[in-house]
């Protein structure tokens, strides 16, 4: 069924929103088959964002952690510095495309929002960014990035100020200007078409990854391996190997600094299957169905939901689902810019932890990816301030 993972999935919208994700919906069937605009987006991707992304062993990395060979997959390279510009471009491209001269989008740890206003000066669109307001003094830097592109952004002061909060701002203001404004959602989650139409967007990172490994080292890799924050750079590297049935896929979320509920952002440790955001999938809730809060080293991770392919691939038992805490990421945080002179973004650096853990249990010729989702110049000025570095 069309919008659907297994049980998860669907479009749980409120009666206001029926138009504009029918117009979207519409849109986005046109578009995803026409050779126009696959071939404009490609140009886009090649000439602006800087597609192709390398891919990088990391010797050093690997020796200190007694490893086997494992190699990244460098969106950190690309530009604004994550994965995220791959969804943004698409989308705003639809959005010219639909005639809407304004975007709305939310943002965690500010990569989103980077990303959306970065597309938006690049297509001469208005822009509009919720951002919670913790997130906005933890990820300064970005938010100085997006008023220096010509964005608004908005600090949301509700809830507890953080994603989940940003995405319910960004909603309302949706349902009032959806005549003019399209919605950049910024994972692969929410009501259909956006998991799909996000999903679709990031494949390029596991496809340009699998076709690199396969003509660097004529083989695949064992383990493929990712943070999860709501899912869309993990369903991105996913995509290309959940075919093949060898590969190991496990996301990464935030552990937070203990598994009491609200003291992390595990949704699949700690979670159970619920409704937020216009999807069905798992989420962090108490025992009376509300959406508990969520606590994240890493803003990009703090959200108390979870993209619905996952939530299948879960249920499937394709991929495994596990949590690094706060210290843990910290540590790969730094071991990974010692050891190779690459700064991870903190979400990324789940991921690095949960390597650093696996490790020894993989043969010396055995092959790791991992996607560096973003770099960790943003994450800098927080930790610094906080005296974690």
């Amino acid at each position: 069924m069309k919008g659907r993972y297994g049980p998860f999935g669907g479009a749980y919208i409120p009666e206001i929103f029926v138009t504009p994700m029918e117009e979207l919906k519409q849109m986005w069937e046109t578009v995803q088959s026409s050779p126009e605009f696959l071939d404009e987006l490609r140009h886009i991707l090649k000439t602006y964002a800087g597609r192709p992304t390398t891919l990088t062993e990391v010797k050093h990395f690997a020796k200190a952690i007694d490893g086997p060979r494992i190699f990244l997959k460098r969106e950190d390279l690309l530009h604004t510095g994550a994965h995220k510009i791959n969804n943004t471009l698409g989308q705003c491209l639809i959005a010219k495309k639909m005639g809407k001269k304004r975007i709305i989008a939310e943002t965690g740890a500010g990569q989103h929002g980077v990303a959306t206003a970065t597309a938006c000066a690049f297509m001469g669109m208005e822009c509009v960014v919720y951002m919670g307001k913790k997130d906005v003094i933890r990820q300064a830097p970005n938010v100085k990035k997006m008023q220096l592109l010509g964005a608004e952004v908005v600090a949301v002061e509700k809830g507890g100020q953080t994603l989940k909060d940003a995405i319910n701002e960004a909603m309302r203001d949706w349902s009032r200007t959806y005549e003019d404004s399209h919605y950049c959602l910024g994972s692969a989650l929410g009501p259909h078409p956006y998991p799909e139409m996000v999903a679709f967007f990031q494949k390029v990172i596991g496809e340009e990854a699998k076709k690199q490994l396969l003509e660097q080292e004529k083989q695949l890799p064992d383990l493929v391996t990712t943070c999860l924050g709501g899912g869309s750079n993990a369903i991105g590297l996913f995509a290309a190997f959940i075919p093949e049935k060898k590969v190991k896929l496990v996301g990464v979320e935030g552990g937070g600094h203990s598994k009491k509920l609200g003291e992390h952002a595990a949704r699949f440790s700690g979670g159970s299957p619920g409704i937020l955001h216009g999807t069905h999938s798992y989420v962090l809730q108490d025992e009376n169905g509300q959406i508990a809060p969520t606590s994240s080293i890493s803003a990009g991770l703090d959200y108390p939901g979870v993209g619905p392919e996952h939530a299948h691939l879960h249920e499937m038992k394709r991929a495994e689902y596990v949590s690094a805490t706060n210290n843990e990421a910290l540590e790969a945080f730094k071991l990974l810019s010692k050891t190779e002179g690459i700064i991870p973004a903190l979400e990324s650096a789940h991921a690095l932890a949960y390597v650093i853990k696996v490790a020894k249990s993989y043969p010396k010729d055995a092959i790791i990816l991992i996607n560096l989702s973003g770099r960790g110049e943003k994450d800098l000025p927080d930790l610094f301030d906080r005296g974690l570095l």
